[in-house]
């Protein structure tokens, strides 16, 4: 082999440090990117944040309507006023399973005789109850400190509550936490008499086995002269698993119980706790800050950054007048001067972008802001690439993690995309649009006779909507919602 050089001419691309931040900043969150910024201003003494007094954000915002319609290009819009703003539902909530012995179906005995559909309802929202709270695991320890129990059932208390999950379940059973304390004679009937005694607990039922278990102890603890407690003793002793299959016939005929009896029974366990542990928790609520609002000023709808999310920079003109000299000693100013030009000038190109997104996202979900939900349109990221001129990733970039405020909630800008269905007259339909439909339908549906996944394609086929019995099980998952054998409900 002999040794040569050989000269090749070809075309690469080569991200700038320039390129290379104002990417890295562009799918930063809101307080991502308030994080940055920060970090930049204690290390760069060329920056600085100066104060505008036209920033828009809490009550300045109505304050500042006729500015941002004035700012904003006027956008198509019908004449009808958006109707009353429904909760902000940022992602579908998954119910909560249990990995107990008892059906996981167990649990959606609750919702469905009170007549939830399983969807997120404004009452579910977090609630702001203080700054700080223990956790479950030092709520317990307080009460070991506090309860008389002998060194060695103080070891098998600590062991025990080690075993307690978030819900207030034990994952251990009684030979595991016996054998993990490898203390000489010692019999499991002890670790289930400190058990026992953990069980009595605030919150009560905490560090149960399983969830029969659990309500038991919750039931057994109200006064005798509770109505129906006897019943729902019986109830929960024997048919437990009936009642989390809603087999409601063959518990009336094996309990005696008539219809409306064992309505009162259900009521009265459904005031019982299947998860006593999430009483007790940490109660820190992670914010929204919306980094695009959306108003309806003079019948069209206007968008405007939410400039009190970020600082506006400006450079130090006192340091960077310094950097004129060539002196070696000044090249350090130099420098800090160019990459504060960078990122305002990052900051800008970011600001710019995402409210060009924004504006062509309201620009085609016009009918989702005048009518919901179920008038959403099918688009997805090349739609809008295509239209502002970008590349689709850089539209991923944008739409992650950037929130919009409108008169219907708050939402993800990326939660505006979705995949189409075409409908039996050729036209495209937002899976979106589809969920709400059926969200409709199950929420005025006769609780004594829900919508099968059958029903629902038939009823969303007379609306025109022609969809497969596979795919709206699909979608009635995803939004949380029970089937129909789990919706049934007595009352």
């Amino acid at each position: 082999m002999k040794a040569a050089l050989q000269l090749k001419f070809g075309q690469q691309l080569a991200m700038t440090p320039q390129l290379q931040q104002a990417i890295r900043l562009l799918q930063l969150s809101s307080l991502d990117l308030q994080q940055e910024i920060q970090e930049a201003l204690d290390s760069n003494p060329l920056l600085e944040v100066t104060e505008d007094n036209d920033q828009l954000g809490g009550e300045d915002k109505q304050n500042s309507t006729d500015e941002i319609a004035s700012s904003q290009s006027e956008l198509s819009a019908t004449e009808s006023e958006p109707s009353a703003p429904d909760s902000a539902e940022l992602m579908g909530q998954n119910a909560l399973k249990n990995d107990l012995e008892i059906d996981t179906s167990w649990e959606e005995v609750y919702s469905a005789n009170s007549g939830n559909t399983g969807i997120a309802s404004d009452d579910e929202l977090p609630v702001y109850q203080g700054e700080t709270q223990d956790n479950l695991y030092d709520h317990l320890l307080w009460q070991v400190e506090l309860t008389p129990f002998s060194e060695v059932d103080h070891a098998i208390a600590m062991a025990v509550i080690d075993a307690i999950d978030e819900r207030g379940f034990l994952t251990l059973s009684v030979a595991e936490i016996t054998a993990s304390l490898n203390l000489e004679d010692l019999e499991e009937d002890e670790v289930v008499a400190v058990i026992k005694r953990i069980q009595q607990f605030e919150p009560l039922g905490v560090g149960s086995r399983n969830l029969q278990e659990c309500l038991l102890i919750q039931l057994n603890a109200l006064p005798n002269d509770t109505p129906w407690k006897a019943q729902a003793h019986q109830v929960l002793q024997h048919h437990i698993q009936q009642l989390a299959n809603r087999d409601y016939k063959i518990i009336v005929k094996e309990t005696k119980l008539k219809e409306h009896e064992l309505i009162e029974v259900l009521q009265l366990v459904q005031r019982l706790d299947p998860r006593p542990g999430s009483q007790i928790g940490d109660s820190s609520i992670e914010y929204v800050i919306p980094d695009i609002y959306v108003l309806k000023i003079n019948g069209k709808w206007a968008v405007s950054l939410n400039k009190t999310n970020i600082p506006q920079l400006n450079v130090n003109q006192t340091y960077a007048s310094m950097s004129v000299s060539d002196s070696r000693e000044n090249q350090y100013i130099k420098d800090q001067l160019q990459e504060a030009k960078w990122l305002i000038r990052s900051l800008e190109n970011r600001n710019d972008t995402l409210l060009k997104v924004a504006k062509c996202i309201v620009e085609n979900q016009q009918q989702f802001f005048d009518q919901g939900e179920e008038a959403m349109q099918p688009m997805i990221l090349n739609d809008v690439a295509e239209a502002i001129d970008m590349h689709e990733s850089t539209i991923s970039r944008v739409t992650t993690q950037k929130f919009m405020h409108t008169p219907r909630g708050i939402f993800e800008l990326k939660y505006f995309f979705s995949s189409h269905v075409s409908n039996e007259e050729g036209e495209d339909k937002s899976s979106t649009a589809i969920r709400a439909m059926i969200k409709k339908l199950v929420a005025e549906e006769n609780g004594t006779k829900p919508l099968s996944d059958n029903k629902i394609t038939t009823l969303l086929a007379e609306q025109g909507v022609k969809v497969a019995r596979r795919t709206v099980a699909k979608y009635r998952e995803s939004l949380g919602i029970a089937p129909s054998s789990q919706r049934k409900r007595l009352i």
